[in-house]
């Protein structure tokens, strides 16, 4: 294959005759190619058992989880800090941007920082930094110390936004990726819907400052826990791969199958790879292992860095490079998942001032219970968006060929995209006009948590499909430009709404909505157009990445 025939994305998923000598899925799924092939390395995490992946990942989903709640549960504090603290909502919500801004920061610094010293290292650092902003706003006198628990708590959960993923591309198979990036967004959606919840009750039981010494103690044996069982993802791919190019060699042996002979060097290079790889073994048991290269020792996974499977590139050169990825389709996803947080803004910054006041005169614990709903939603939406949408571009490539586009992802994003919108005029429009609870709790905050939860996981892999090899540099631009959004948002939602209204800024969000979640089907068209537009320029960046996918 030429470079001018590559098209960055489309990639053979399945083996649809059964006859391509390369490493795949077995049992049910035996047709499925594992994108990307595993190594012969023994501390290659694509070589982990199922059980020992789906632990590590756990692992982690509880931490990003824990995150996700120490930068959002104080949606349903307001209300108090308002009457008690004296606190005005201007300032409350320029404590929210702070957030938002330092998350941003924290993208563009701590993904370099995880290339270069490994993933274990940042989630350490940033569950200590994260002690330490809880501590400081339970100490709150003055919203100086608000602001200060904004910035450390903001940077702290940066890699919930971005590492958490990476970590999922580390260890999970394309087919696999949508799936794991749902639960990793149900983790996102999950801490900021359940954690006011919590908030409202304990607020109700003790004193507002009770919020922060539960994290902490939470958070402080999650730490704990990590010391001695996080593993490290990190693994520098293509210093361990023979031959890089899978669908150079998936072409040259269909060329051959059709010619009725498979070339002998391809025989010889693939004869001892493959055999189905069964993801429910042990490594042990999987053999090809290259008996040259060590398993780490026990002690050896218990450092805090790591230095062996790193970058090679310097840090400054990891953190310029997210700057040069503008592809479209990452452009793209960046910004109808920047959206997605403005919803969640949305709903953060106005629960307990609108449900707070009447008609509704919902008390603290009453208004982080309607987080509930939007939970419930997102909990749907993460099934959506990931196991369906990667249940259905297996069917689309088998239809296809067994050749897989990552467009066919996006046939998913139509009920998304049409309850976003729903969700948004339900939660606006029956506040506004005082209807029922249930309109703007239930199918308002329920929808948009459904969408939210859908459409960034969709999006999120949509981009990663197209430029799998810069799957690190996509995610740190996707997550800056998304955390620009929410930080632009955040500040300057309240003088929006006292400008507007709340009924006509949510016909503005409504069509906003429509706009950004529809763009969808211009990649539908000519996604796979830009795709090839852009090969030249992607191939060149990905030779200088040192990409670890």
């Amino acid at each position: 294959m030429t470079e001018a025939d590559i098209v960055p994305g489309t990639v053979h998923l399945v083996d649809i005759e059964g006859f391509l000598h390369v490493k795949k899925e077995t049992g049910s799924k035996h047709n499925i190619i594992l994108v990307p092939q595993p190594t012969s390395n023994p501390n290659d995490p694509l070589r982990w058992s199922k059980t020992k992946k789906n632990l590590q990942f756990l692992l982690v989903w509880f931490w990003a989880f824990m995150l996700a709640v120490s930068v959002a549960f104080f949606g349903s504090l307001y209300g108090v800090w308002i009457s008690e603290e004296g606190y005005t909502i201007v300032k409350l919500n320029n404590m929210v941007g702070l957030l938002y801004a330092f998350l941003g920061i924290g993208v563009i610094t701590l993904q370099p920082t995880a290339m270069k010293l490994g993933r274990r290292f940042v989630y350490l650092i940033c569950s200590v930094i994260s002690l330490v902003a809880l501590a400081v706003g339970g100490s709150a006198k003055s919203i100086a110390y608000l602001y200060a628990y904004g910035i450390l708590s903001g940077y702290s959960a940066a890699p919930v936004d971005s590492l958490v993923e990476i970590s999922v591309t580390d260890t999970f198979f394309k087919h696999e990726t949508a799936t794991y990036l749902g639960y990793v967004l149900l983790a996102l959606y999950a801490g900021s819907f359940l954690g006011p919840t919590a908030a409202g009750f304990i607020v109700e039981k003790h004193s507002w400052r009770w919020t922060y010494w539960t994290q902490i103690i939470i958070i402080g044996v999650t730490f704990i826990v990590q010391i001695f069982c996080m593993r490290e993802t990190l693994f520098s791919r293509l210093r361990y791969t023979k031959n890089d190019n899978l669908e150079d060699n998936i072409l040259s042996q269909i060329q051959s199958h059709v010619s009725g002979a498979l070339p002998e060097e391809s025989e010889k290079q693939y004869s001892a790879e493959t055999d189905n790889v069964s993801l429910s073994q042990d490594i042990e048991n999987m053999g090809e292992v290259d008996p040259t290269i060590a398993p780490r020792t026990y002690m050896e996974k218990l450092k805090p860095y790591e230095i062996t499977y790193n970058d090679e590139r310097s840090w400054l050169v990891i953190f310029l490079r997210p700057f040069v990825c503008y592809f479209p389709g990452i452009i793209y996803g960046a910004l109808v998942y920047g959206a997605q947080i403005a919803w969640l803004s949305l709903l953060t910054t106005t629960q307990a001032t609108l449900f707070g006041a009447p008609p509704y005169n919902f008390a603290p614990d009453m208004v982080g219970t309607t987080g509930v709903a939007a939970f419930i939603g997102a909990t749907f939406g993460m099934l959506y968006g990931g196991k369906f949408s990667d249940y259905l571009i297996i069917r689309l490539s088998e239809r296809n060929k067994g050749v897989f586009e990552p467009e066919f992802r996006l046939w998913a994003m139509i009920i998304p995209t049409l309850i976003n919108a729903a969700g948004i005029l339900a939660y606006g429009l029956g506040i506004n006009n005082g209807v029922h609870w249930a309109i703007p709790v239930i199918i308002g905050k329920g929808f948009l948590g459904f969408s939210m939860s859908a459409t960034g996981s969709i999006t999120l892999t949509y981009a990663i499909d197209c430029y799998p090899k810069m799957a690190s540099d996509a995610f740190v631009l996707m997550l800056f430009i998304r955390n620009c959004i929410g930080c632009g948002f955040t500040f300057g939602f309240e003088h929006w709404l006292i400008a507007c209204g709340l009924s006509q800024l949510t016909w503005l969000l409504f069509m906003i909505s429509i706009i950004i979640n529809g763009s969808f089907i211009f990649f539908l068209k000519w996604g796979k157009d830009f795709r090839r537009m852009t090969a030249k320029r992607y191939l060149r960046l990905a030779k200088t990445g040192g990409s670890t996918h």
